[in-house]
């Protein structure tokens, strides 16, 4: 049977590049919002000797999501997932980027591990977002009500988010935090299916030069300064990480977050800690 790998934002940017670092004999899907980024997506795929699908997908969408579980099924067996659909802070309001980013993950995660058999990988991208965010303000029993009362969790992220003044600001609050989860629930999800032998692992890019990453670079970019080279990461950099990562042979990789940032979290935390 074909082995089947998903990526959902796979449109474009990072999505888009870690599928051409696929092996070729797997099926790529991709998913997005927008069919015709899609589309334009596999017709560039197929140019370069890939067996590839497009299918629209809302990610915060439950059914949306368990319906491109099932496509992707009646096409072989599912064995890759890339979860690198979200939204950044200029794209959207704080709840609109928690339902995405946080609630999008916990849909993704559980269609495809119903679905997956041992040996598969999900790999949920995050974001060094993650990591700027105070200890205190991270509270792991709001986290765990994504999977009980999904709308208590997003009310009380929301509500946690605006605090921050100006509304690019609650959006970068909402977002940190939104990703923040995604490493969490990544590690969570990977001890609940690896009884069932699938890998689950998070993956935390810094700002990377896609489109979306350069709507950020304005009022988004306060990381970059404290990046070991001082520059965005690059699509195609961030694809092979993730490529990496997912690959089969990485099979002791689980339950721990990747961050490939250029060193921006080290750097801001110590090697170019402001005095």
């Amino acid at each position: 049977m074909a082995k089947v790998c998903v990526i959902t934002g796979g449109g474009s940017g990072m999505g888009l590049a870690a599928a051409k670092f696929m092996d070729k004999e797997k099926i790529i899907v991709l998913s997005g919002r927008t069919e015709t980024k899609l589309q334009k997506a596999v017709d560039e795929l197929t140019g370069e000797g890939f067996t590839a699908y497009a299918k629209a997908c809302d990610t915060s969408n439950r059914e949306s999501v368990k319906a491109l579980a099932a496509y992707a099924k009646s096409l072989g067996e599912v064995g890759t997932v890339i979860n690198s659909a979200g939204l950044s802070p200029a794209m959207a309001k704080p709840e609109t980027i928690v339902r995405v980013n946080s609630l999008g993950t916990v849909y993704v995660n559980q269609e495809f591990s119903a679905i997956m058999e041992k040996g598969g990988v999900i790999v949920d991208v995050a974001s060094n977002s993650a990591y700027v965010l105070p200890k205190f303000l991270i509270n792991k029993k709001v986290y765990a009500m994504a999977e009980t009362d999904e709308e208590l969790f997003v009310k009380k992220i929301v509500k946690k988010s605006n605090l921050a003044k100006g509304d690019y600001q609650r959006s970068g609050f909402a977002y940190a935090l939104s990703k923040n989860f995604v490493t969490w629930y990544a590690a969570k999800c990977a001890f609940e299916y690896g009884k069932k032998g699938i890998r689950v692992v998070s993956l935390s890019p810094g700002l990377i030069a896609t489109d979306m990453g350069n709507l950020e670079a304005k009022d988004g970019g306060m990381l970059i300064p404290f990046s070991a080279e001082e520059r965005m990461g690059k699509p195609e950099e961030l694809g092979y990480a993730l490529a990496t990562v997912a690959d089969e042979r990485n099979g002791y990789l689980a339950g721990v977050d990747v961050l490939v940032d250029g060193g921006s979290i080290s750097g801001m935390k110590e090697f170019k800690k402001k005095k």
